[in-house]
């Protein structure tokens, strides 16, 4: 069984399936692929969000706001820790740091980044966090303010240093398809090193789409080919890849 750890289900186009999501939900399911993340970005999102996946059992869900969300300079904590108490929330995020394409913004994100850090430890819940050209800001962060449900660092693109101190905080690492371009081999040495138990496969959709699927909206279906390449760089089996990183979903999220 794989888990796509990181998907927006609510940002797919539906166009091609009749504005329905279930055509996608199977076509995943044909790949293998038998459980989701749904992870929010921003609060106003979240009930048209909910409205769409939540008679799919096999669809779990986050909240958050996003570090480049238009929400990001009026972050309500209260806002979000109401909202946090749906049965099938695992998790508290999207969040996190983007100096890439927000650098002007870092204090407003820094300070939503602690208050949504704060927010899942009084719930017990796991943290996802989306990190960009921030490394020693959100190392920082993390360091001052994870709590013992701990979290993933998702869709990694940083270095390898990076991820060995996240590791150290016990932060899981999940790689998307990024991992399947032509431009990505200092990201497929981080792959290696990391510890495939500490690894989580995520598809990003509808962002991202791997290869050889390039210039397609990206969809759960193809967390098997980021799956597929985590086991070519570990020399290991898919099976194997789809068994531990379905074990570390489950082991991080609290899930059966």
């Amino acid at each position: 069984m794989l888990i796509d750890s990181h998907c927006h289900l609510d940002r797919l186009d539906l166009k091609p399936y009749d504005g329905q999501l279930q055509p996608v939900i199977e076509k995943a399911q044909q790949q293998g692929v038998e459980r989701f993340l749904c992870v929010g970005t921003d609060l106003a999102r979240w009930p048209s969000m909910v409205e769409l996946v939540d008679c799919y059992p096999q669809v779990l869900l986050s909240v958050g706001v996003h570090p480049l969300s238009d929400e990001i300079d009026d972050f309500n904590p209260n806002t979000l820790h109401a909202i946090a108490d749906h049965p099938k929330l695992v998790a508290i995020g999207e969040t996190g740091l983007d100096y890439h394409y927000a650098p002007d913004n870092a204090q407003a994100q820094q300070h939503a980044f602690a208050q949504h850090l704060e927010i899942a430890g009084q719930l017990n819940k796991p943290v996802i966090v989306h990190t960009r050209a921030a490394q020693q800001d959100t190392l920082r962060i993390l360091a001052g303010g994870l709590s013992e449900a701990g979290g993933v660092l998702h869709c990694f693109t940083e270095t390898w240093e990076m991820a060995e101190q996240a590791l150290s905080l016990g932060m899981y690492i999940s790689f998307s398809g990024i991992i399947t371009f032509n431009n990505a081999a200092d990201l497929r040495e981080v792959v290696r090193r990391v510890p495939l138990d500490r690894i989580l496969v995520e598809t990003d959709a509808p962002y991202l789409t791997p290869a050889p699927h390039r210039g397609r909206s990206n969809e759960p279906c193809y967390v098997r080919e980021v799956a597929e390449a985590v086991a070519k760089i570990k020399g290991v089996t898919l099976a194997e890849v789809a068994r531990v990183t379905s074990d570390n979903f489950n082991r991080l999220f609290a899930t059966n």
